[in-house]
This record gives C-alpha cells, structure tokens and sequence, in this order.
C-alpha cells in the first residue's frame, strides 16, 4: 500500500487578484509540507541572489516592463529541481497564459512528472470588489485591515501604529475592475486548456478562508485514498 511519501502534490492554483488563492496555497502547502512558490517571491529571490539569472531578472524590473516568458520559464525550472519539491510544489502566479502553462508541461515532462491538481478560486466580481474595496493597509508596518471583516480597533488607525490607514491604489473599484478583464482575457483560456485535461478543481472561495481551505484539503485526501485503494486491488 502506498505511503504518503509515495504520493505526489503537483500543483497549481488559478484565481483572479483577491480570490484567497494565495492565503489557500500557503495552508495547503504547509499542511502537506511541501514549498508554496509565489511569483513575486520568486522573482525577489532571484533578484536577491546575484546569479546570472537574477541579473537579467532585476534590469528588466528596474525598467519597470513584464519579466518575457523565457526568463519565467528559466525561474520555475530551476526553482522546481531544488530537494524540496521532490514531493511536489504549489505553483502561485505562474503560469498565466496557455504559452506559460504548456512551457510549465515541458519542465515536468523533462524530470519525467505531471501535473496532479489545478485549484481554480472563483469568486462572483461584485464580490471580489466589495471584499478588496474595504482593504485597509497601515503603511507603516504592512498590516492588511478589512471594513467588513477584520475592522481596526480605532476606527482608521492600525491597531499598533497611531498612523492613519490607507487603501491602495489596486483596491479602488476601478482599478479591480479593470485587474479582473485581464484575468479574464489572459486566464480563462488557461483554465479552459486544463479543463479539457480533467485536472480542474473548482473551488468557492466567496465562503470564509477556513472553508475553502478545508474543501482544497479534502480534495486533495480524497484522492489519496482513491489511489490507496487501487493499489490495495492490484
């Protein structure tokens, strides 16, 4: 009977700006134990190193253009042959386009892996708005306040600073909006490639982020022991 070491987590998940795919992937990853990589993350990392590649990485950022998709594909292959993604990974921000996702099925097909599960967060927009809309940072230290669900003490002052809070400029309406049209134009064609692969998960994540980590969990469980009992008839 196969152990859980046995088993592989190759994972994506897909989401608009504020779905909770990134809160879902980091839960998910500590709970199996294996690396949740984001892509700023990554892309600091890099930076941060002084390699070859982060050089290249860090002029094109300074420049203030999009890092091209061989410079991403570069990132994510040597990112995925470190030790601890023998077991798997969770991919957070890459890939986006059908191009990034079929560059992605080259590098697993190269150390002979696949993909295992592609969590899709969807959200209603109206939804979406509302919840990034009433985001409140403290610029001091960081701290993310929401008027709806995670209110200061004080009203508009960070609860450990006496600073006033304010909101950024990617959480007015207009700017989630228009973040939403490119996630349409540039994802749904990458969640339909998946689709028709049987690898998409589906998730509600307008419920509380406690139960939509708890459905990615269970997801996941549940085809542990599916394979678990294949391998008990064999």
């Amino acid at each position: 009977m196969p152990n859980r070491q046995k088993l592989t987590y190759h994972t994506i998940f897909l989401g608009a700006p504020g779905s909770g795919k990134g809160t879902a992937a980091s839960r998910l990853g500590a709970y199996l134990r294996i690396p949740h990589i984001s892509t700023g993350d990554m892309l600091r990392e890099s930076v941060a190193s002084s390699t070859d590649l982060g050089t290249r990485v860090k002029a094109v950022m300074e420049q203030g253009l999009l890092v091209n998709d061989e410079i991403m594909r570069e990132l994510v292959k040597d990112r995925l042959q470190r030790a601890d993604c023998r077991k798997g990974f969770i991919l957070d921000g890459f890939p986006r386009t059908i191009a990034q996702g079929k560059a992605l099925d080259e590098i697993l097909a190269e150390s002979h892996k696949r993909l295992d599960f592609v969590f899709v967060m969807e959200i209603e927009e109206n939804a979406l708005v509302r919840r990034l809309s009433n985001r409140r940072i403290c610029p001091q230290c960081g701290r993310v306040y929401n008027l709806i669900g995670l209110k200061p003490r004080q009203e508009g002052l960070c609860d450990y600073h006496p600073v006033a809070l304010i909101q950024r400029e990617d959480d007015r309406e207009e700017t989630i909006r228009k973040r939403m049209t490119v996630y349409r134009e540039n994802t749904l064609p990458l969640i339909e490639y998946y689709r028709n692969r049987y690898l998409i998960v589906t998730v509600n994540s307008d419920a509380t982020i406690d139960k939509t980590v708890e459905v990615v969990v269970n997801t996941v469980l549940e085809r542990d022991s599916t394979l678990r009992k294949k391998e008990e008839e064999v």
